[in-house]
Parts: C-alpha cells; structure tokens; sequence
C-alpha cells in the first residue's frame, strides 16, 4: 500500500511573490508537484465542470464516437491511450475528451463541441431527452479561467529561477500557447484481472500541467523515477486546490533543476473524473537551457529543440498517429 505524501501548498494571490517564488523552487525541485490555492477557478465552476464532463461520458459511445479526436481535440475512448510506452497492458482504462485552445482565434475554430440542441437518443433502456446546455460556455470560461491562472503561475516560476517574471513571455512561451483541457474518466469495475492502470506511468511532456480531481483517490507519484525498485506514494486531495506539476520542457529548460516527476492513476474500484489542463509552449519556441540553470561545472544536459518537435515524438509514442499530431502540434 503507497504511502500518503504531504505537497507543498503554494498561494497564486499571495502578495509576497518573492517568498512565494522561493516555496515554489522548493517544490519544483523536490517534488515537481504541488497544490495550487487562490488561482481564481472558483468550486461552483468546479462542480459544473465535473457535472457536465460526467454527463458527457454517461452518453452512449456511438454517441461520443460522433466526436472523435480529430486534430488532437474531441473524444477517445477507453483503451485508447498508452502513456507507457512499454507497457504491456492492452491501454489505459480512462475515457477521455480533449479540448484545443480558445485564445487562439487562428485554430479555436478546431474544437469539436457536443450538441447543445434538444434531441432525443436511446439511453439507459429508455428514451431519454439527452441535454448538454451550457456544455461548450462552461468548459470556455474554464479554459480561460485556467490560462489566467497558468500565466501568473509561469511569472512566479520564472522568478524561482532567479529570471524576470516576464520571462517566459520574452521568449515566445506564452505567444499563443499550446494549452489543452482534457476531461478524463476513470470507470469503476473493470472486470478483469489484468493488471491495468487508470494512466500508467509517465511524466508529462510540456511545461506544466494544472489538475483538477472530483476527490476520488487513485492518483500517484514516484519522486525518483530512476531508482528501483520504484517507491510510489499516493498524492492526496485537497478542496479546492490545484495540482500543479512540472513537464518534461521544464526539466530540460531548468537542466533537471526542476523535476519532471513520473505518476500514475491506479484504479480505486471508484468511478473518477478529473481534468487536466496542459500549457505548453507554441510548437516554434525554442526550449533551451536557461542561462541561470548552467555553469562550467554543470553544462546544460540537452541540446536546444523546437517544443514541437518534442511533443509531437512523445505524441507519437502515446498515439501511434504521427501524420495527425503533426497537424494538431504545428497550429
């Protein structure tokens, strides 16, 4: 049975930012993960959001399959994903729904939305008038909510790397980003006993990540994912937080300064949602070792690359689908 690990708790409204930015490095570096407060995405909004994703999920797959993922956004079902490469397991038990960028006004047009129009479908045994309104308005104040939040996160990040706080904006980080919000479902039963994760093991590939749960346990994380045998602890939940945690193109900007910590979402035997929000870089930004992160004695670890050139190779290995991610990546 995992361990039950106490995160750093760190206050986006703090009027302190120095302070702040110091408890954020000793987050990043010891754990690569913490709990986000005051970041502006209030519990109401929350608990629409999880209410709406649910009825969602609870629609029939013939139904949710209209919306497949095209150009990386809309609906994947269950088995779809591998996050481990290597993993033997036939998929990840999780459903998911993934939803592109609303800033960007020269790609927004690529999100698919459910039909908030009233119709009837066959659902539960029964006919059933199957709603979604506000479905696509709530899941937009989200998003928007989410990048106001990640962009005052991302100052604070760049003053615990001893930076300016407008750093990343300085380096074409922030122009256009490549954010995602993606809905997960974890079923309860499964009814099998093969060894199947809700998300196997893996770090997240971008530059951070910010988490919202239902407050079903499942989630874990392996704070040195180089030791064996691997020690996973569970992460706990906390009303109304934030789980923020660092990507890959953070680890290599700050030469593993920041960890890019490996987790996992083990099955409860509880159904779960969760929603990920993923703010990454444009796929033109140029992820090289920060100069505050290097020295003689400690030369950056990775060449430079293009962010779109990284994400769409870890795409790849998790979808199997280069000629799509390519497309969905480059806008």
């Amino acid at each position: 049975m995992a361990a039950m690990l106490s995160l750093p708790i760190i206050d986006l409204s703090s009027p302190h930012r120095l302070s702040t930015a110091n408890s954020i490095r000793q987050a990043c570096v010891e754990y690569g993960f913490f709990y986000l407060v005051n970041h502006g995405v209030d519990t109401e909004l929350l608990r629409t959001v999880f209410q709406q994703s649910a009825q969602f999920f609870s629609l029939p797959l013939q139904h949710k399959m209209n919306l497949a993922r095209k150009e990386y956004r809309g609906y994947t079902p269950l088995y779809a994903e591998t996050l481990h490469p290597t993993s033997l397991s036939k998929g990840d038990s999780k459903e998911s729904y993934y939803i592109g960028s609303v800033e960007d006004t020269s790609i927004v047009h690529l999100n698919q939305w459910p039909s908030e129009e009233p119709k009837l479908i066959f659902f539960s045994g029964k006919d059933t008038p199957e709603l979604l309104p506000n479905w696509k308005s709530t899941m937009e104040s989200l998003s928007w909510k989410l990048l106001s939040a990640g962009k005052d996160l991302l100052s604070l990040i760049a003053m615990s790397l001893n930076l300016d706080e407008d750093y990343f904006g300085k380096i074409g980080a922030l122009n256009k980003p490549a954010v995602f919000l993606r809905l997960l479902h974890y079923p309860g039963e499964l009814g099998s006993d093969e060894q199947i994760y809700g998300a196997s093991p893996h770090s997240d590939y971008g530059m951070v990540t910010l988490l919202m749960t239902d407050g079903v346990p499942g989630l874990q994380i392996c704070k040195d994912k180089f030791k064996e045998p691997q020690v996973w602890e569970d992460v706990s939940h906390v009303e109304g937080a934030l789980i923020v945690n660092i990507g890959d193109l953070m680890e290599r900007w700050t030469n593993c300064l920041y960890r890019s910590t490996l987790h996992r979402v083990m099955p409860t035997g509880k159904e779960r949602y969760s929603a990920a929000f993923f703010f990454d870089p444009p796929s033109d930004c140029v992820v090289e070792c920060f100069e505050s992160c290097c020295c003689e004695s400690s030369p950056p670890r990775f060449p430079p690359i293009r962010s779109g050139d990284y994400l769409n190779e870890r795409f790849r290995l998790t979808f199997g689908s280069e000629k799509e991610l390519k497309c969905s990546i480059s806008t």
